[in-house]
């Protein structure tokens, strides 16, 4: 299989923009003021999480990509923008909003000298008010000027209230357009019928089934997992489901394809260092593989090698064109999923 030309197409992504705090420590001794461990800073840095590493994603493999969001004018927020703007990716139209608090993860890891890093605390810096409806409609309206002269539109939801309804109005007639429109969702499709495809993880699968009405299952077991995409797609309207499924590798469902859905194994031999990110590199790179002419099934091939290469890396990590074409030839090719009905 090859991987297609992804250097002539354009991906609009849109959504919550997310700064990863990353703070690395060595372990001292327990503390005398409470019962907890005393850490030695050693370094730390700042990432892109969020839309911000699906732009990343894109990037990597050469596509020219810009970015809609929205965040605050705080240190993280330039910071973030920074970053991303340092590697080509174009953020003219990401709103910087005064007085807003930029979404922030700050992880500490840590670890004795030669030994593998672990994450041992997770702080979350939350924005204390929901974003302002004039602001969710200027990046809606800047989505569809933007989208009609993009190849891809892809809807990155991480629930800080960029990907509301106003964006879903966007991207939904950018499809009906003929535009490939994605949809990376969290708690909810509601909002956004008729897009290309919808790349849920298979807990947000279980979510968005409860919610649609759909009796709680156990996904892991194929026909229950194909019943519940099948209500999805409905709800959705969409063409594909595209489920990534952790250490099962992903499975996809939808138009011309068998009723339960075809699969394939996660790619990659080593042990997984850090999953962070990799539902933004599957979405990135199945959106692109559309984009690009690839069929539904190659573009998963494709995004699950790619999130093969991310899981063996600290942080949100990105693939690259050489990275995925040396995971590509040792990757497990799609089958029917063991266990569908049909």
């Amino acid at each position: 299989m090859q991987i297609p030309r992804f250097e002539s197409l354009s991906v609009l992504v849109v959504g919550d923009l997310i700064a990863d705090r990353w703070l690395y420590a060595q372990p001292r001794r327990l503390s005398r003021e409470a019962p907890v461990m005393v850490l030695r800073h050693e370094s730390e840095r700042l990432g892109a999480g969020g839309a911000a590493n699906v732009a990343r994603n894109l990037r990597a493999l050469g596509a020219e990509v810009s970015v809609l969001g929205a965040i605050g004018r705080d240190a993280n927020g330039r910071e973030l923008l920074n970053l991303i703007e340092g590697e080509g990716i174009d953020t003219s139209g990401v709103e910087l909003v005064p007085g807003a608090v930029t979404p922030t993860k700050t992880r500490v890891l840590a670890a004795e000298p030669r030994r593998s890093l672990q994450q041992i605390l997770r702080i979350d810096r939350d924005p204390p008010q929901p974003l302002a409806a004039d602001v969710r409609a200027r990046v809606a309206a800047r989505a569809y000027e933007l989208g009609r002269r993009a190849d891809a539109i892809l809807v990155s939801d991480y629930e800080y209230g960029c990907a509301g309804a106003e964006v879903g109005a966007a991207a939904s007639e950018l499809a009906s357009a003929g535009k490939v429109a994605v949809l990376d969702p969290r708690s909810s499709i509601d909002g956004f019928p008729g897009l290309t495809a919808i790349t849920p993880n298979v807990g947000e699968v279980a979510h968005l089934a409860l919610a649609a009405g759909a009796p709680a299952g156990d996904l892991d077991v194929p026909g229950a997992l194909a019943s519940a995409a099948a209500l999805l797609l409905r709800r959705a309207e969409c063409r594909y489901l595209l489920v990534t499924r952790g250490n099962l590798g992903m499975a996809l469902f939808g138009e011309d394809l068998p009723e339960g859905g075809v699969a394939v194994e996660a790619s990659g031999s080593g042990e997984v260092t850090d999953v962070c990110g990799a539902g933004d590199t599957a979405a990135a790179v199945f959106a692109l593989a559309l984009a690009a002419r690839a069929t539904p099934v190659e573009a998963m091939v494709l995004a699950n090698a790619a999130s093969g290469v991310v899981v063996m890396e600290h942080g949100a990590a990105v693939c690259s064109p050489s990275a995925l074409a040396g995971a590509l030839a040792t990757a497990p090719g799609a089958v029917r999923l063991s266990g569908s009905p049909g």
